[in-house]
């Protein structure tokens, strides 16, 4: 067994009574096969508004890219007010390119889980909706084992004193959003939303995780 991940609640902008915990995953999963292309691997989650999100996964060494956008619904090539009218299916989400010789699927896993609230069902603080689902859309088998491992241990070690609402869906069609909400927070650190909301999310993670950060 090899330890991957503990997930750190401080790093929540919002409360809720849970537990610490150090979670074990089997090393085979671990290691396996990620089809890797170019050196390159995809990960996708939903975790809340994408802003949020996006601030984050950008932080992580290893990581080269993080693009918001919508997966998840029936409606094709969806605007950004249709899918906040909650219409079309989508989930608010970011698809990541991150180098896995630098950080493993596993450790994303680690900072999505602690750095929003898994359950809580469509809903993350302020923002309601379907949009705001918790949601794991995977890439491959092992990204989809890793991911049902991973919760079903927390779900043993009642890691958040609350049952987990993440959802595990295969990866379809990822639209990508519009351009002004692409690298949102570092463009508009001082908005109402960002200050209050991000940026505290952003401090935490830079001293819990300090080791896993872009230089």
């Amino acid at each position: 067994m090899k330890k991957v991940i503990g997930v750190f609640l401080a790093l929540l902008p919002f409360s809720f009574c849970a537990k610490e915990k150090n979670i074990m995953v089997p090393k085979s999963i671990e290691t396996k096969n990620m089809e890797i292309q170019n050196g390159k691997e995809v990960a996708t989650f939903a975790g809340g508004c994408f802003w949020c999100t996006e601030a984050v996964f950008l932080e992580l060494d290893g990581v080269s890219k993080v693009v918001s956008g919508y997966i998840g619904g029936h409606t094709v090539n969806p605007k950004y007010s249709e899918v906040c009218d909650g219409e079309t299916g989508h989930a608010e989400a970011i698809e990541i390119t991150f180098d896995p010789s630098k950080i493993g699927f596993g450790e994303l896993l680690e900072i999505f889980f602690a750095t929003h609230d898994p359950t809580t069902l469509n809903r993350q603080g302020n923002d309601v909706g379907t949009q705001y689902r918790s949601e794991i859309f995977y890439h491959n088998a092992a990204q989809k084992q890793l991911s049902e491992d991973y919760i079903a241990l927390m779900t043993t070690e009642n890691t958040f004193g609350k049952p987990i609402v993440t959802k595990i869906s295969e990866a379809t069609v990822f639209y990508v959003a519009e351009d002004y909400h692409q690298n949102y927070y570092n463009l508009n650190k001082t908005q109402g939303y960002c200050s209050y909301v991000i940026t505290p999310k952003i401090d935490k993670l830079k001293k819990i995780y300090q080791d896993k950060l872009k230089n």
